[in-house]
């Protein structure tokens, strides 16, 4: 899936950060840049895009005056300065909302939101069965790895880096546990330990105070077990 961005922003240095960031992953296309909104709504009326990266403060029409003027928008992320508009931009719909300066890893949270948003869009269209969901991780200083939801077995908590256990293959990035388990679906991984986060459908036995995953003994700590059992058996249910 290869989805058609322009940013529009009247400052050079935010489009050419922008810019960096969208070369980075295979699945942004970037279409073109603006420094007004007026010529981006000129180009919209004869361009099918999936993504506007805007900015709020410029001449002649803000970023918000411009969203409104727009009917069937694409998906919009905000990048500003000013933390004060936030609310108002969710309002109008937005899907994310950037502050200067924007870390890389925040801007690609905001890219997997949007290709979680697409995927459920795609499946919602074909009406389902094939979906397949996937999340992009950073392995390497430039690399971005896409990972399937589905592949995903095990997350393991290394102190400041976290090994992904997958059916095709291990990944250890920089993040921690709870950050990247606050990205992944709550109905299909759960926290079992401070160490640990599975995927529900991967549990294959469930007895006493450890689960069975990929032949694998795994222990759930004192204070999650409740709430694992509970959710990995009404799953099964389910």
């Amino acid at each position: 899936m290869e989805l058609k961005v322009i940013i529009i922003d009247d400052e050079p240095l935010a489009i050419n950060v922008l810019k960096n960031y969208i070369q980075q992953i295979k699945e942004l296309e970037l279409v073109n840049s603006f420094s007004n909104a007026v010529d981006a709504y000129s180009f919209l009326q004869e361009n099918e895009i999936d993504i506007i990266f805007l900015d709020i403060h410029m001449p002649i029409l803000d970023g918000l005056e411009f969203l409104k003027t727009l009917q069937d928008a694409p998906m919009v992320v905000i990048t500003t300065a000013h933390e004060e508009f936030a609310l108002e931009s969710y309002d109008l719909e937005v899907i994310d909302y950037l502050v200067k300066p924007i870390p890389f890893p925040r801007f690609m949270k905001a890219v997997n939101r949007i290709m979680k948003l697409k995927q459920m869009n795609h499946s919602n269209d074909r009406n389902g069965p094939h979906d397949h969901p996937s999340i992009f991780v950073k392995v390497d200083k430039k690399k971005l790895q896409k990972i399937y939801l589905d592949e995903i077995i095990v997350v393991e908590s290394l102190k400041d880096y976290i090994r992904i256990k997958t059916t095709t293959g291990k990944y250890i990035i920089h993040k921690t546990l709870t950050s990247f388990t606050d990205e992944l679906p709550s109905d299909q991984f759960i926290r079992i330990h401070r160490s640990f986060t599975i995927s529900i459908d991967k549990v294959q036995v469930v007895e006493g105070n450890s689960v069975e995953i990929d032949n694998t003994r795994y222990t759930i700590g004192r204070s999650y077990l409740n709430d694992v059992k509970s959710k990995i058996l009404n799953n099964s249910i389910s």
